[in-house]
């Protein structure tokens, strides 16, 4: 497969600027740079799919079908998607029918792309080449059973089910915990070396050194040359400061209904967020961490115990007032949904400040534009529907959100995992100055080890549903309390 010359334009505006690269079978390319720079416009031209306004001229051949050429998409450019080429995107909700389960999904995509004979085998073939188990029961499950990592590999196994010569991944590991991660990497070499020829968008340096066989720098939509760029430096945490806890969680539970019955997802969950601290949480995908960020958010109502905010109850959403709302935010890990699609991404943000401070718009504009510039998404940038904005921008926009209300406690799901190195460093640093000047209370649910162990001052590890370890991420690090702790924090961990 060969890319030559590709462009990619919104009128006079250049998103590609005459990019090149090829994909060999059996080889995995990767495809690195800063979020904006046109990775996934790049991706997307290779099944002549673009974004609304965007022209791409150049010349794009998969498998010996020409899908782009000097006059723009070709018209049977839809042809090399499936057998040909499949992609997984980003965002796996979007990839997902949350109205289909899993199993007859896949199904109904492999009768279409490989006939509808050995059909079940083969979702179940792809479920567990994605790293998850082939069973009845998860075969059974609407997408929203599953947790954000889980649903990353669902759609992983979505790709791979249609029996494709070439898979394109953009960012395939993000929400993964380390073990599910290694397990990713593992099968997607041995798909490699299967003759799978694999482009690999991605900010995980550690995958890519794992993997790639050929690495491609993109930078504001031109191929440059150079060496992977190297992770931010680690900031060591300060000791943790002598303060009470602004929120308190006591005996936690909560559940899902599945098939009218009630499905234990949280057990007696204990846990404090001191003002000023950070505290990480950390747990393989499935053991319960997002559904605990959404019952202190007040978006989970299927659940038992108490949330204190200082020492008051914290009802569901719905009944919260504005100052509770304000002084309690959540940072969604999938966060392309919680925009507005017909709204520009520059007044979502500021919208926050004008509901929950009362700010005018003018003045609320103002701060988060420059909050944004801070964190590298430029005013001009922000001032798009969401569907012009790069994942990593629009992460990054759901954190300055987030912080335009001043809250007192901020709950953050995986705020890193679509961001190069220097924007995850811009954003952490922005989470512990509001942590120092303001007093907040940061809970930093993440799957990167590097991050808990440099920025949290405590840490919690949870294992389905219960948490089996705590303490400060030095002390988990040198004297793991379980074989789930060292799995997931121990240096090496990341990945």
């Amino acid at each position: 497969m060969t890319v030559v010359d590709l462009t990619a334009a919104v009128g006079d505006r250049l998103l590609l600027d005459a990019v090149s690269f090829q994909l060999r079978p059996g080889r995995v390319t990767a495809l690195v740079g800063p979020s904006g720079s046109g990775k996934t416009t790049a991706a997307l031209a290779l099944l002549g799919e673009h974004r609304a306004g965007v022209a791409l001229r150049g010349e794009v051949t998969v498998t010996g079908h020409v899908v782009v050429d000097g006059s723009g998409v070709r018209p049977d450019a839809h042809l090399v998607r499936g057998k040909r080429i499949a992609y997984l995107p980003q965002h796996p909700g979007g990839a997902l029918n949350p109205a289909r389960r899993v199993g007859s999904a896949l199904e109904e995509i492999a009768s279409v792309h490989r006939g509808r004979s050995g059909r079940g085998e083969a979702a179940v073939e792809a479920l567990r080449a994605a790293g998850l188990p082939g069973d009845r029961a998860v075969r059974r499950r609407f997408p929203h059973r599953f947790s954000g990592g889980q649903r990353q590999r669902v759609a992983l196994a979505q790709a791979l089910v249609c029996g494709p010569d070439v898979l394109v991944l953009d960012e395939p590991t993000t929400g993964l915990d380390p073990v599910a991660k290694r397990h990713v990497v593992a099968e997607l070499a041995e798909l490699a070396r299967g003759g799978l020829a694999v482009l690999l968008l991605t900010h995980d340096l550690p995958v890519v050194e794992a993997l790639a066989h050929e690495v491609v720098h993109l930078d504001a939509g031109r191929v440059v040359l150079g060496e992977t760029p190297a992770p931010a430096a680690p900031v060591f945490a300060e000791p943790a400061p002598d303060a009470p806890p602004v929120l308190r969680v006591r005996g936690l539970g909560a559940h899902h209904r599945a098939a009218g019955r009630a499905v234990p997802v949280l057990h007696g969950v204990d846990l404090d967020l001191p003002r000023g601290w950070c505290v990480g949480l950390v747990g393989a995908s499935g053991s319960g961490k997002t559904t605990l960020a959404r019952c202190l958010a007040g978006l989970h109502e299927r659940m038992t115990g108490r949330v204190l905010l200082d020492d008051e109850p914290l009802p569901v959403l719905r009944r919260r007032a504005v100052g509770q709302r304000r002084r309690v935010q959540y940072v969604w890990q999938e966060v392309r949904g919680s925009f507005e699609e017909h709204v520009p991404v520059l007044d979502g943000v500021a919208r926050t400040a004008v509901r929950l401070r009362g700010l005018g718009w003018a003045e609320a504009r103002a701060e988060a534009a420059a909050l944004l510039a801070r964190l590298g998404v430029a005013e001009e940038t922000a001032s798009r529907l969401p569907t012009a904005l790069s994942g990593g921008e629009l992460q990054r926009a759901a954190v300055v959100r987030a912080v335009l209300a001043e809250p007192d406690v901020l709950v953050c799901d995986e705020v890193t995992t679509a961001l190069h190195a220097d924007a995850a460093t811009a954003v952490l640093d922005l989470l512990d100055e509001l942590r120092r000047e303001r007093g907040t209370a940061v809970l930093l649910i993440s799957h990167d080890a590097r991050v808990v162990r440099a920025r949290a001052q405590h840490a919690h590890v949870l294992h389905e549903g219960r948490i089996v370890d705590s303490g400060p991420p030095a002390r988990l690090v040198a004297e793991p309390g379980t074989e789930v702790t060292a799995a997931l924090l121990a240096p090496g961990g990341e990945w």
